[in-house]
């Protein structure tokens, strides 16, 4: 009965035992679970921002309006974006020049109603340019927007195109036999220089488009040199101002005037500007 009682003894203290191993096993588990759980760091992923400088578009197009001292001109411009900080361009334009001796005169006629000329002037210049350029950008812009300042130069072909201003004069005409004062329309053409220049007999000049299907044509060159502005120089959208000096020089001197001792016409014009940029980039 001794070895069966101490027999059965064993056997609970065995079963005991494995009952305790498996409850302290249980116990580390769990610890170790609430350990790891309050421990653990939560890592939010990293925000990347993005640096647009090294992004280009590789073509550009713009439409320039541009104002001067003694005119105004539209533009059209195609470039490639050769880098970040440098743009190569073409560009057509059309515009028209005055001379700054100008002067607008109001009269009122001999024979009724009023107008407005310009004494002495026998040609209007119209302006066609071509030019090759590039646009350099001084500062490095590290975001898309804000503004970039740089400089831009250009050269090319100019052609003046020279259209006869024509002049409403009083004459004296006869009809049914009666003589009466009457309106003519004149342009200068060297022999009549006295009428020309009567103002007393003036009324004002014609329409500005009498005179366009006897354009005259002088050929020389033109350039730009100014101070860029670009807003968001490397967005889509292509927004700059500018201003500078523009220039035309050409080999003989453009008939504006009618020469006489005080007055004399010029082979140069040099002339202050300022000019809207507008356009889009793409590839």
């Amino acid at each position: 009965m001794i070895s069966r009682f101490l027999s059965n003894f064993e056997i609970s203290l065995a079963v005991n035992k494995l009952n305790f191993l498996k409850s302290v096993f249980i116990s580390i588990i769990f610890i170790s679970v609430c350990f790891l759980a309050t421990g653990q760091r939560v890592i939010q992923p990293k925000l990347v921002e993005t640096d647009w400088k090294g992004i280009l578009y590789k073509k550009e197009w713009a439409v320039d309006f541009r104002i001067h001292e003694n005119g105004a001109a539209i533009a059209y411009n195609s470039g490639t974006i050769r880098s970040y900080d440098k743009t190569s361009y073409y560009q057509f334009e059309l515009g028209f020049m005055r001379d700054p001796r100008e002067k607008s005169q109001s009269r009122i006629s001999t024979i009724g109603g009023s107008g407005t000329f310009t004494f002495g002037k026998i040609n209007s210049v119209i302006n066609l340019r071509a030019g090759i350029g590039q646009k350099r950008y001084l500062s490095e812009k590290e975001k898309r927007k804000g503004v970039a300042v740089g400089y831009s130069y250009e050269i090319g072909p100019s052609v003046a195109l020279l259209k006869p201003y024509y002049l409403e004069v009083v004459t004296i005409a006869t009809v049914d036999g009666e003589i009466i004062p009457v309106l003519e329309s004149i342009k200068f053409d060297g022999e009549n220089q006295e009428q020309f220049l009567d103002i007393n007999g003036i009324s004002g000049r014609s329409s500005f488009f009498k005179g366009f299907g006897e354009l005259g044509v002088r050929a020389g060159i033109q350039g730009k040199v100014g101070a860029h502005i670009a807003m968001g120089a490397f967005d889509k959208t292509v927004r700059a101002f500018e201003t500078g000096f523009m220039f035309d020089i050409f080999p003989t001197k453009i008939p504006i005037f009618i020469e006489t001792e005080a007055v004399r016409n010029k082979i140069g014009f040099v002339r202050v500007y300022f000019n809207i940029h507008l356009g889009s980039r793409n590839n």
